[in-house]
């Protein structure tokens, strides 16, 4: 059988061996497969071949005089283009030191002669299958590994990375007693732009102004001579910027030696007036502005947490003043500090007096179109200020010890949602709750939840969904909490999957059942970046038998695609906005298929 097909390259093997008979049988043996061969006779023949034509398999001979084929080897591992070209090596010698030292000069295999030449040809093919299939995977870890570091849309350095840079440089700059400045910079109206012009638009813009950034941050070096002393207090060469997108419109500068906190208000300054001309999209001339905070390591704070809070602070002070402005950080800022102390406060009271309330987002099937399974959602309407977001009276609970009881109320407050609604909470669904790093990280967390759920009616399966950041920081720690859990009979979801390390080895070893992909990843299908990140992701589930819930499905193209390539959960604004419990058999009933098949409509589901 041939070992090519009509749109298939076929493969070429480089064959070397100082024995004229052994290169002969191998290309009779090789080319009826269908494979193309090139010949050497030595080793460095061999060498010059391999870095000009670049083989998929290289079959050497150990003994050869000149270079051996241990040494060809060897070298040929250490070039860019060899770290993962599969290489047999054949021998007389059989014996164990042989063998390893073939090994660990980079042999993929080891064959002795004489050669069984009926087999070779079979032989190799089994091996550029697996080494097919292993830079496949291989290729997607990479590109999954660059999505923890990156953002996709403008290959900036994301959220992680960004916390990374700024602990890097504080540590940098108190070991060298020099400044460190954060600027964040965060585009006004932007959610009423991106909705009137659209999200491929929006994204547009977000492109332009990273490149805009980058641009001003390459000019801004200059102003340091500006300012009177600037020659003592900071070295021109050491003034560096780092830039990132943590998420959403949000952009972040760290700014490593400044020459003053006048000098940071210039470099801010300088980077709105390059936001200032009007922006060209798709024939809309649209016009930019930014509201940005500055702060100033250590004066406004010398740990990442504190630096961040208080540039926030100053950028939330900057809309507030009007948008369109640049605020630097000071004390009178701290009111903000008295807000959270009263949501605090007020956090106590709702836990207290039920002014918290439970609400449930569907996933549907894609196989069946039915809706097998529930994300629980916390809502908080304030009485005074309106709907709370849940990030941010979550981060209340978090940073004052709320958190433990807040998570105890959740679980109860499905279980009673569950009890009090009878036929209305269809019991042949999944509830998937999430959980906070700081409650999962609670040393005793997984003997209080073991009494919590004594105390439930928990006939229905629970998933726990859990950050990549959460599952890896103290891995080896969390894989016995995690299994745990899974002792308990929790089922266990990795949310936002993508953004975090995206790691292949925490997938295969933790004992995980289902993937939820980041909304992010969702928003960009339909163009060739998005589709081939999707379905990376999805390949990558597949060959590991996870489920995928997709997140954030708002159109049908969207749902189409992600059925067309196999994810088996979709959730999303198509299929269901969050809703109380009384409101779920009604969706339950519900068949969704017209919304992620070709026929039918695509009206919202409600």
């Amino acid at each position: 059988m041939q070992a090519t097909t009509p749109n298939r390259k076929a493969s070429k093997i480089l064959v070397c061996d100082d024995d004229l008979m052994v290169r002969v049988l191998a290309r009779e043996c090789l080319e009826a497969a269908g494979m193309d061969v090139i010949d050497a006779e030595d080793g460095i023949q061999a060498l010059e071949a391999f870095q000009s034509e670049l083989p998929d398999l290289v079959f050497l001979d150990v003994e050869m005089p000149g270079k051996t084929g241990l040494e060809v080897c060897a070298e040929i591992r250490a070039l860019p283009q060899g770290m993962n070209v599969p290489v047999l090596i054949a021998t007389g010698a059989e014996d164990a030191d042989s063998i390893d030292r073939g090994f660990n000069a980079g042999a993929t295999q080891y064959k002795t002669k004489p050669i069984n030449w009926s087999l070779l040809s079979r032989d190799i093919r089994y091996m550029l299958r697996a080494a097919e299939a292993f830079n496949e995977l291989k290729a997607q870890e990479d590109r999954l590994r660059y999505l923890a570091y990156f953002d996709h849309l403008t290959d900036l350095p994301n959220r992680r990375s960004f916390n990374e840079q700024l602990r890097r440089n504080l540590i940098d700059g108190h070991k060298r007693e020099s400044l460190t400045g954060l600027i964040v910079i965060d585009v006004d109206h932007f959610k009423r732009i991106n909705d009137s012009i659209g999200h491929e638009r929006g994204d547009d813009l977000l492109r332009n102004m990273a490149v805009r950034i980058q641009d001003a941050l390459t000019q801004i070096a200059t102003i340091i001579s500006d300012y009177p002393g600037a020659a003592v207090t900071a070295d021109p060469d050491s003034l560096a910027f780092e830039l990132a997108r943590p998420g959403g419109d949000e952009f972040t500068v760290v700014v490593r030696n400044p020459a003053s906190i006048e000098h940071l208000a210039d470099i801010g300054n300088a980077i709105m007036e390059s936001l200032n001309d009007p922006v060209e999209i798709q024939g809309h001339a649209l016009v930019l502005t930014p509201s940005i905070g500055a702060a100033m390591a250590p004066l406004h704070g010398q740990t990442p947490e504190l630096l961040l809070r208080h540039a926030d602070a100053a950028m939330y002070a900057a809309k507030a003043d009007g948008r369109a402005r640049l605020r630097v950080y000071d004390e009178s800022l701290e009111d903000d500090a008295e807000l959270q102390l009263q949501l605090e406060e007020d956090l106590r009271d709702a836990l207290d007096t039920g002014g918290l309330r439970m609400m449930y987002q569907p996933q549907i099937d894609t196989r069946t179109g039915e809706m097998c399974g529930v994300e629980a959602l916390i809502r908080w309407q304030h009485p005074t200020l309106g709907a709370i977001p849940p990030d941010q009276f979550i981060g209340v609970a978090e940073r004052t010890g709320l958190i433990r009881p807040l998570g105890d109320w959740i679980l109860r407050e499905v279980d009673a949602d569950a009890r009090k609604s009878g036929s209305n909470f269809p019991r042949s669904v999944s509830v998937s709750i999430n959980l906070s790093p700081i409650q999962f990280g609670q040393s005793n967390f997984v003997s209080h939840l073991t009494q919590i759920i004594k105390q439930l009616d928990l006939n229905y399966t629970v998933e726990l969904e859990l950050t990549e950041g959460v599952v890896m920081t103290d891995a080896e720690h969390n894989l016995d909490k995690l299994r745990q859990l899974k002792a308990l009979g929790f089922k266990l979801a990795i949310d936002d999957f993508g953004t975090g390390y995206s790691s292949l080895s925490y997938l295969r070893h933790f004992p995980i059942d289902t993937l939820k992909i980041d909304r992010s990843f969702i928003n960009d299908i339909g163009t060739p970046d998005g589709d081939g990140i999707v379905r990376a992701i999805l390949g990558l589930c597949h060959a590991l038998d996870l489920t995928v819930v997709a997140e954030g499905v708002e159109t049908k193209e969207q749902a189409l695609f992600l059925a067309d390539h196999g994810c088996q959960i979709l959730q999303g604004f198509l299929l269901g906005r969050p809703m109380p419990v009384g409101d779920l058999m009604a969706a339950s009933e519900q068949n969704y298929l017209p919304l992620i098949t070709d026929s039918g409509s695509s009206t919202q589901a409600s």
